[in-house]
């Protein structure tokens, strides 16, 4: 993970810099943007830390070693679901969700109700039915 590491970690050198530009262009009135490009560059310090945590006690991965071969990376990569509708639920919940803070309180009151029964539904999906384990 040395290459995302890396990568996340350069962003913070980027943004901060930017984000004192803007604020230099818009003669510091523009509060919003700036902040939000500061917190950009954070959320990137945060990204960067968790993945170069993660690469030392994971070890490497056949994609940050020069001499590793295709091979090196086949096989299981992790327990998907293909079938499953929880996502496409808890996703068009969140989408009512925003929907209910530009239009009125009812439909976030809703779609809350919704992403909690969506992400119950996909947490426990394998615990009961045909494909319990």
């Amino acid at each position: 993970m040395k290459v995302e590491t890396r990568l996340f970690f350069y962003g913070v050198p980027f943004f901060v810099p930017v984000a004192l530009i803007y604020g230099f262009l818009t003669n510091w009135s523009e509060w919003v943007g700036i902040i939000g490009i500061l917190l950009v560059g954070g959320l990137s310090l945060m990204i960067g830390f968790y993945l170069g945590f993660t690469g030392r006690r994971v070890g490497l991965r056949p994609e940050d070693r020069r001499d590793a071969e295709i091979h090196e990376g086949s096989g299981e990569q992790g327990h998907f679901s293909p079938w499953s509708w929880w996502p496409l639920v808890l996703g068009l919940s969140a989408a009512g969700g925003f929907l209910g803070l530009a239009v009125g309180w009812w439909i976030l009151y809703i779609s809350a109700g919704l992403a909690a029964i969506a992400l119950v539904g996909w947490v426990y999906e394998y615990s009961r039915g045909d494909h319990a384990h």
